[in-house]
């Protein structure tokens, strides 16, 4: 990479308060202190879960369902990279790649990472506990184990009562 070039950050979005805190937080230290300077290339990526995968049934007429299903996750899609840009732009940072791929999460933002050559990948932490993340599976986990480059988990802070 030619020292002239910036590194490339991407952060993963997704319609959770907590992959929005990631982003805020992620413009306010890496990229709002720097004014005009930034010293990455920002990329967003929002991962598009398919219409089969969002649906847990099969058999008679899950075909009839699947393209409204479809539909309802492109208008999700487009919501979250709306908020994301609302997001950038109000901190003043305009110079950003919006990405939605279609499929798992964790696959997305681990090949975002390689085609984009990225060497800082964000993601926000959702904090469930031991047994929801054995179930659901961790995207964050994942990421540090798989992705190749340094993995931020960004976890927003609880509100103390």
């Amino acid at each position: 990479m030619a020292r002239s070039e910036k590194e490339v950050m991407i952060v993963g979005a997704d319609d959770s308060e907590h992959s929005l805190y990631a982003l805020e937080w992620t413009l306010d230290r890496f990229f709002v202190s720097f004014g005009p300077n930034f010293p990455f290339k920002l990329v967003v990526v929002h991962a598009k879960p398919t219409a089969t995968s969002a649906v847990g049934m099969v058999g008679p007429g899950a075909a009839e369902v699947l393209p409204y299903i479809d539909s309802d996750l492109r208008k999700i899609a487009a919501g979250v990279l709306h908020k994301a840009k609302d997001i950038c732009t109000s901190k003043s940072v305009t110079d950003v790649i919006y990405e939605t791929v279609e499929g798992d999460a964790r696959n997305v933002l681990c090949e975002a990472v390689e085609r984009h050559h990225a060497s800082v990948l964000v993601v926000g932490s959702h904090g469930y506990g031991a047994i929801k993340r054995a179930v659901l599976g961790s995207v964050s986990d994942y990421c540090t184990h798989h992705a190749h480059c340094t993995v931020m988990v960004v976890k927003k802070p609880k509100v103390k009562h």
